[in-house]
């Protein structure tokens, strides 16, 4: 599925009002297919976000499946990870705050209100057009503010990404992007490109066997840091005893 550019990107002089903002941007997002509305809290802040998303994925589905790249629509779920990353954000505002900071897959932007409540100076990037349209528009409702997207297929990242790094990003988010064995690598050597010297990568993630093989390969790579442990509860009930790891890791050097 591919969306229209959105006509507000190219719009100069002064910026629309917020509720106009937000009309427009939900206009763009209901091409997506019928949205649906709900709340969202963060169980160790208690703040409450209202997110939008999309009620059917069967289209969604049918999209990814004519991608050469077979990039799942998970996007579009509420998953537990981007909400434990949200929460820590907004428990430890300081480590983003004023900061260049880029996240790794959008989602629907429950992480990226944190970062940006926070006073983060956020770039999103993610692969799908549609979720960067519907992080914005999350963002906007519930923390005022738009973060900078950028649309890119982290395993092969385009110079786009690496000329917005420019010398590294102070801090890197990333909330459930570890599904595939092929995701291991690719983020491994994406993270030595985009993260400064000295910065952050905050990584959430439910214990897959996958982010153990990429939490070894980057330990052997020289990243240290701690893990907490969040039990949730989380949005929906299905991921009831889910404990997300979140990780704060720096290189070595």
């Amino acid at each position: 599925m591919t969306l229209p550019q959105d006509d507000l990107a190219a719009t100069t002089g002064a910026a629309p009002p917020l509720a106009e903002r937000l009309r427009r941007l939900r206009t763009e997002a209901e091409k997506i297919g019928d949205l649906m509305d709900g709340t969202v809290s963060l169980p160790w802040r208690g703040d409450n976000y209202q997110i939008a998303q999309p009620r059917d994925f069967g289209g969604l589905l049918d999209a990814a499946a004519d991608d050469p790249e077979q990039n799942m629509p998970y996007w579009a779920e509420l998953w537990p990870s981007g909400v434990g990353l949200a929460d820590a954000i907004s428990h430890d505002p300081e480590r983003v705050r004023g900061r260049r900071t880029l996240e790794l897959g959008s989602g629907l932007g429950v992480t990226a209100i944190a970062a940006l409540e926070a006073g983060a100076a956020l770039t999103v990037a993610d692969y799908a057009p549609e979720a960067l349209l519907l992080c914005r528009y999350n963002a906007l409702r519930n923390a005022g503010r738009e973060p900078e997207t950028l649309r890119i297929n982290w395993r092969r990242p385009e110079p786009a990404l690496l000329e917005a790094s420019g010398d590294g990003f102070p801090v890197v988010l990333a909330a459930d992007v570890l599904y595939e064995g092929r995701d291991v690598a690719p983020l491994l050597a994406l993270l030595d490109r985009v993260v400064a010297p000295g910065g952050l990568l905050w990584l959430a993630e439910p214990g897959r066997k996958v982010a153990e093989r990429f939490l070894e390969a980057a330990s052997a790579a020289g990243w240290r840091g701690r893990t907490d442990r969040h039990p949730g509860p989380w949005p929906d009930p299905k991921d009831a005893g889910v404990v997300v790891r979140v990780h704060a890791l720096r290189r070595d050097g």
